[in-house]
């Protein structure tokens, strides 16, 4: 079997590359061209492509380029495509709103066609990674599959454009392109920027003496969070079922920031206590006194997402997937692996 991914070098690109390879595949991944090194997430599973054994192969590539997209699919000829690309950052998309768009969006409609162009529309099982911010304003609690969208930034926006753009192709030329709708998953891999890791992060290096505190937005808003490495086993498996169908991949747990920011504290062994409201809301250490969290109004979206939990019943039922990893042991492991960072960097220096 042969994949082609799109972000390989990404958090979900890197578990999903270790998930296939394990099964045996031949990989391929595409990445984009830079002149600082990318590909930190995947260092350890790369090997030249002169050595011998070699089922991991990276191509320099961009959602952005049409071009590129075909000369890739054409030589690599894969039976499996997982599109994981795209500017994921729902904050920096208020920012960015075009080239949001055109990689979120345009990106997805041109990986379509670039199969289609190669005569592999028969042949190649297509996966879009679609998203929770979909639901937006959710008009029902808990959201599945059959839940109305209604996106709440110019990335859950696009995102709604390449979700629908799947579908379209699936119905209108017989693909076999199905969308996964998943919930927030996140890992010691998670970008820096991304709330989750910059708390996880701001913890360890407080814990290290590195930091005094933590800056953060909206810390009230609540999110269904999972482990990646659980979620990556649920693309593969949308693409083995004998029909195209799109699923949500989910916990079916929701938690706030504020709950998440006091767990990870949990971890070093503080604990925080809370005072004021709004903006002058601070989190202390309830054994020091000193103030270790803070309200930052920058960090507000536009338009929020208060709630997001999901369904997971129909991907249960239907494939047999469910989360292995609870919400108190991926807080733990992210905590304990920024930790460790810090304390390797730190004998570096």
């Amino acid at each position: 079997m042969r994949f082609s991914s799109c972000c390989v070098t990404g958090q979900d690109g890197s578990y999903l590359t270790e998930f296939l390879l394990e099964k045996g595949y031949e990989v391929h991944g595409i990445i984009r061209r830079s002149s600082s090194f990318n590909t930190g997430r995947i260092e350890h599973i790369y090997k030249d492509r002169h050595d011998q054994g070699v089922k991991f192969f990276l191509h320099h590539g961009d959602l952005t380029d049409s071009t590129c997209l075909v000369h890739i699919i054409s030589q690599i000829q894969p039976t499996e495509v997982y599109n994981l690309a795209a500017q994921s950052h729902v904050k920096v998309s208020f920012d960015m709103s075009e080239y949001t768009g055109d990689v979120d969006a345009l990106g997805t409609l041109r990986l379509l066609d670039a199969i289609r162009t190669c005569g592999l529309s028969d042949r190649v099982r297509f996966y879009q990674a679609s998203t929770s911010e979909l639901y937006g304003k959710v008009a029902e609690t808990p959201q599945k599959e059959t839940t109305p969208f209604y996106p709440r930034s110019p990335y859950g926006v696009a995102k709604l454009y390449a979700y629908w753009i799947t579908v379209n192709y699936r119905e209108s030329y017989d693909m076999f392109a199905c969308n996964g709708i998943l919930f927030n998953h996140e890992s010691p891999r998670r970008g820096r920027t991304f709330v989750t890791r910059k708390i996880t992060r701001a913890v360890a290096d407080i814990h290290l003496g590195r930091q005094d505190c933590l800056y953060l937005g909206n810390i009230d808003a609540k999110r269904d969070w999972g482990h990646a490495r659980d979620y990556v086993e649920g693309m593969w498996l949308m693409l083995q079922q004998e029909k195209p169908v799109d699923y949500v991949l989910a916990t079916g747990e929701t938690h706030t920031v504020r709950s998440f920011i006091e767990k990870a504290f949990r971890v070093t062994g503080r604990t925080i206590v809370w005072e004021g409201e709004g903006v002058n809301e601070i989190g202390k250490d309830s054994e020091t006194g000193k103030v270790r969290v803070r309200i930052d109004p920058k960090y507000f979206r536009p338009a929020e997402v208060e709630i997001l939990l999901g369904d997971p019943t129909k991907a249960n039922t239907e494939m047999g997937w469910k989360r292995k990893v609870t919400f108190d042991e991926l807080v733990t492991e992210m905590v304990v692996a920024d930790i460790e960072g810090g304390l390797n960097s730190s004998t570096l220096m």
